[in-house]
C-alpha cells in the first residue's frame, strides 16, 4: 500500500495550504495526518473515519480542516490562519486491521 501525499510548500504566516493524500487501494477505516517539526517527535494532528467522525490535535482545532472524497478516494487537510509552529513534515496515516501505513510526508514552511 502507498500513499501519495502533495500539496506542502512555503507560505506566510497566516496563510493557508491544503494538503492531498491518494491511497493505492480503497477501504482504510481510519485516515489522519501527522506532523514532525525539526528535532520534535512526531505528532497526530487530525483523523477521520470512514463513517465520518473528525478529530483534532488541540493545537489546530479550528484552524485546520480534515477531509476525505470517497469517490475520488483521496483525503485532505486544509490549514488555515497557518503560524511558524505549524512548520513541518506532514504524514499522510492509513490505518487498517492492525496496521498503520505512511505516505512519504510533505513540507510545510510557514515563514513569519
Amino acid at each position: 500500500v502507498q500513499l501519495q501525499a502533495s500539496g506542502g510548500g512555503l507560505v506566510q504566516a497566516g496563510g493557508s495550504v491544503r494538503l492531498t493524500c491518494t491511497p493505492s487501494r480503497r477501504g482504510f477505516k481510519i485516515m489522519g495526518w501527522y506532523r514532525q517539526a525539526a528535532g520534535k517527535q512526531r505528532e497526530f494532528v487530525a483523523r477521520i473515519t470512514a463513517g465520518g467522525e473528525l478529530t483534532y490535535a488541540d493545537s489546530v482545532k479550528g484552524r485546520f480542516t480534515i477531509s476525505r472524497d470517497v469517490r475520488k478516494n483521496t483525503m485532505y487537510l486544509q490549514m488555515n490562519s497557518l503560524r511558524s509552529d505549524d512548520t513541518a513534515v506532514y504524514y499522510c496515516n492509513a490505518f487498517q486491521g492492525d496496521i498503520n501505513y505512511w505516505g512519504q510526508g510533505t513540507l510545510v514552511t510557514v515563514s513569519s
